[in-house]
Parts: C-alpha cells; sequence; structure tokens
C-alpha cells in the first residue's frame, strides 16, 4: 500500500511538468513559419530549440526555447526580426567609464607580446624560395587609386613589398574610374617584380545611376555639409562608396579571384609578415581579416540600420541571418551613446576598410548580394553618405560566423590617425599598444567590444 500511495504522488507530479513541456513545445510550434513541419524534436525536452531551418547560414546552431531576444539579443521571428543590445559583460557607469573599461581591456590585450597565429601549422605557409613558380592561393593586391596618388601609393607599395608581398609576389590590381596613364603604368612597376593589371571601372559599375533624383541628392548633401560630414558633397566619393560597397568584387578582372588585400595610398605597414596570409585564410576558411576597428560618423549612416532591418522583417529574409553573428557589437550603446540613438540602434563601429583583407565569395553570395541590392534600391549611397566600411561591417556582422572574421593582431598597421601597433619582434618604428596619435581619439576605439563580441579567449589565436 505504501507503495501504491507513494506512486499516486509521483505521478501527480508529473502531470504539471508533462502539461509544461506540452505547451512549450506547442507555443513554439505556433511561432514556426509555414513551411515548417509541425515536428518537435528531442532537443525539446531538454529545453532546447534547433534553429536550422533558418537556412545554410544556421545549420546546427541551437538555441534555448525561451526567446532569444531577451536572453541573447535577437528574435528571428518572419516579419518580427529585432535586436537589441544586452550587455552581457555586465559594464557600468557613465560613457567616460565605460570608455575607460574598454581601454584598460585594449591596453591590456596590447601589452601582452603576441606572435603569429596559432591556430594553424603556419610551417606550411612560409615563403617559398622561388616566389616567381610559386602556388598561389586565388588572390591579388587591390587599390582604388588616382593617377595623382602615383607617389602617396608608391610609398605604401615599398613597405608592404618589403613587410609581405616581395616574399610572395601575389598579382596587383589597380583599379580608376578613368584610364591609368602609361607614366603611371611605368612608375608602378618600378615598385614590385608582381604581376600587375590596370582597370578601368565601366560605367554601369561606377556611375550615379539614374534613378538618383539630382534635387534631392543636393539637398541632402548640403543637409550632410552643414553638419560637418566629411566628403558630403564629393560626388566621387559617393560613387567610390556605393562602388566597393557592392561592386568591386564584380568586376571581370577581379572575378578570377577568391582573395582580395585592399591598400591604400599614405599608409605604413610594421610588422615582418613570414607567412602566407591568404593561404592563412584558406586553410582556416576564414572569410575578412582586419587591423582597426572604430566607430563611424553617426550622421552619415543615419538610416543604414533601419533600412536593413526593414530589408529582415520583408518576404523570407530573416533566412539569411547568421545565428552567431556579431550582433552585440553592431549595438552597443554605452561608449558613445549618442551615436547609437542618431542611427537608430547602431553602434557605427566598423572595420576600417582601408586595411582588409577578404573573400569575395562571401560578398558575392546570395545572402550579401540580395541585401545590397536593396541598400542600392533606396538611394542612399547618395541620399546619405553610405561608406564601404559601415556596409561591410554590418554584411559581415549579420550574415557571417563572427568566427569566421579575423583580427590580424599581429600586423602592424597605419592609416592616419589610428594604428594597430602590436607587441611583436617583428614590428617596428611604432609605439606599442597606440590606437590614435591624438589622445581625443581613444573614444573611437570599438575593439574592446569586438572582443567582448566575438573572441572569448584571444590568447588560443595568438
Amino acid at each position: 500500500m505504501p507503495s501504491i500511495r507513494r506512486s499516486k504522488r509521483l505521478l501527480l507530479l508529473l502531470i504539471p511538468i508533462v502539461l509544461f513541456l506540452i505547451f512549450l513545445t506547442l507555443g513554439h510550434y505556433e511561432k514556426l513559419p509555414p513551411q515548417i513541419s509541425p515536428e518537435w524534436s528531442f532537443l525539446s525536452l531538454g529545453n532546447k530549440f534547433n534553429y536550422s531551418y533558418l537556412g545554410s547560414n544556421n545549420t546546427n546552431s541551437v538555441f534555448p526555447v525561451m526567446s532569444t531576444y531577451e536572453e541573447l539579443g535577437f528574435q528571428l521571428v518572419p516579419e518580427d526580426v529585432k535586436f537589441q543590445y544586452i550587455n552581457k559583460m555586465g559594464k557600468k557607469g557613465s560613457p567616460k567609464d565605460i570608455l575607460k573599461i574598454n581601454m584598460d581591456k585594449y591596453k591590456s590585450l596590447m601589452d601582452q607580446e603576441i606572435h603569429e597565429p596559432k591556430d594553424f601549422d603556419m610551417e606550411t605557409i612560409r615563403p617559398p624560395q622561388d616566389p616567381k613558380s610559386y602556388d598561389h592561393a586565388s588572390a591579388t593586391i587591390v587599390s582604388l587609386v588616382r593617377g595623382a596618388e602615383a607617389a602617396a601609393l608608391g610609398k605604401s607599395i615599398v613597405q608592404f613589398e618589403k613587410k609581405f608581398n616581395s616574399k610572395f609576389l601575389y598579382p596587383y590590381t589597380f583599379i580608376n574610374d578613368v584610364p591609368f596613364t602609361d607614366s603611371f603604368k611605368e612608375r608602378m612597376r618600378k615598385y614590385s617584380l608582381a604581376p600587375m593589371n590596370f582597370v578601368t571601372i565601366p560605367a554601369e559599375l561606377w556611375d550615379k545611376p539614374e534613378s538618383i533624383d539630382e534635387a534631392k541628392e543636393r539637398k541632402a548633401m548640403d543637409i550632410l555639409a552643414s553638419k560637418d560630414v566629411s566628403y558630403a558633397k564629393k560626388a566621387s566619393y559617393h560613387n567610390m562608396c556605393r562602388f566597393y560597397s557592392g561592386n568591386f568584387y564584380q568586376l571581370e578582372e577581379m572575378k578570377k579571384y577568391k582573395y582580395y588585400w585592399r591598400i591604400e595610398p599614405g599608409v605604413k605597414f610594421y610588422s615582418d609578415i613570414n607567412y602566407d596570409i591568404f593561404k592563412y585564410l584558406e586553410g582556416t576558411q576564414k572569410i575578412y581579416g582586419f587591423t582597426i576597428n572604430l566607430y563611424d560618423i553617426d550622421e552619415s549612416v543615419e538610416t543604414l540600420w533601419p533600412e536593413t532591418l526593414k530589408y529582415l522583417n520583408s518576404e523570407d529574409n530573416y533566412k539569411y541571418v547568421n545565428v552567431n553573428g556579431a550582433f552585440q557589437w553592431i549595438l552597443e550603446n554605452q561608449q558613445l551613446p549618442k551615436k547609437n540613438r542618431v542611427t537608430g540602434g547602431y553602434s557605427t563601429c566598423h572595420f576600417w576598410s582601408n586595411f582588409e583583407i577578404g573573400d569575395m565569395d562571401f560578398f558575392r553570395g546570395e545572402a550579401y548580394t540580395n541585401w545590397f541590392k536593396f541598400l542600392d534600391s533606396t538611394g542612399k549611397f547618395y541620399y546619405e553618405r553610405w561608406g564601404d566600411a559601415p556596409v561591410h561591417s554590418l554584411g559581415l556582422a549579420l550574415f557571417a560566423d563572427k568566427k569566421d572574421i579575423h583580427w590580424f593582431r599581429d600586423i602592424g598597421y597605419w592609416h592616419d590617425p589610428y594604428a594597430n601597433c602590436p607587441n611583436s619582434k617583428g614590428t617596428l618604428d611604432c609605439e606599442k599598444g597606440l590606437f590614435s596619435r591624438w589622445d581625443n581619439l581613444n573614444d573611437q576605439n570599438c575593439m574592446a567590444t569586438w572582443v567582448d563580441d566575438a573572441i572569448e579567449n584571444p590568447e588560443k589565436i595568438y
């Protein structure tokens, strides 16, 4: 008899638990997109739900049944996609306090002596004895440059060759919207033994679209100029931003390559690079690399994030979002909260694209391509001044896995007024850990936020 009573009590305890589990399962089932079959998996018994239906970017991604919006800061539901900053590191204080916390973290990281990446067998990608017969990765060094910038670009190439490319001889692709002169070509060839290609950008990839309302554009330019937004009234700059955001990898000459390394006039390289950068990306299957990470001018991208949310909430575009994206990095609102307010929720953190190394197959992919086409249809590369850096960065943060984005912490680099200067034996002529030559610009540094969101153990990489 006692055993029967115990069984009854146990049954009474189990009934509400089973009902509660059924309630949770049905609740999630009702929220599934209509194309998903009503099967619940055994994961639900462990209070988990499989989000692989969100698309190929998201296979094998598993999250708690409870709303990801409250716990993880995002919700991917048809016509109700939303994101929020959740401050997962628990930082508190005024913007000045947050800046100190972040800069202390940055300085601590930069004080550490670092070496080459540890997540690949670097001995397999050392410089060859004969770079001319070397089996190169499918890659090119690309530079969008004016003829008048020949001297400044030449200085960049001299350093770049010394630190990296003379050891590998990757080809250069120089691009411009007007043909290069013979004197420019001859000058560039003096700087390197690597193959060089000189490309004139077709008008359809460079010129302002006919759909742009020029009166509206002039008015918008005047407003931006009144806010001291750089290059607001420079038409060629708007063309450049649009071209680098969505068209440079469509050039016929670029289609034969998978990877690119972008360099610009007037930059400096401080570190000896004794491994093949492109084969490192290839071997680790990473898709993008950067050195400097900072905030943008908020007035120049005032509606970039709201327009992106509009896109993600139309049709089934939510499926492109990678559930392991760097959402918190693009949503942070503590260090410079005004930027987040002006842009409708975007921190303006971005990878400074004057240095970027990337896999063009990512940009050529369906997720990024369809999003760029939508952005282009708004005309706001001209009605605002959306830069290629924030566009690339938002696309990467949303559609790529953050583990596939690499901080080249070991590469010393400078583009006035910002730098990445590692504490390493192969880095010379820069102040270790310096972010900017002007102290008042330290608040523009987004690197600590990136590390918080995307790199759990930096010491495992370097």
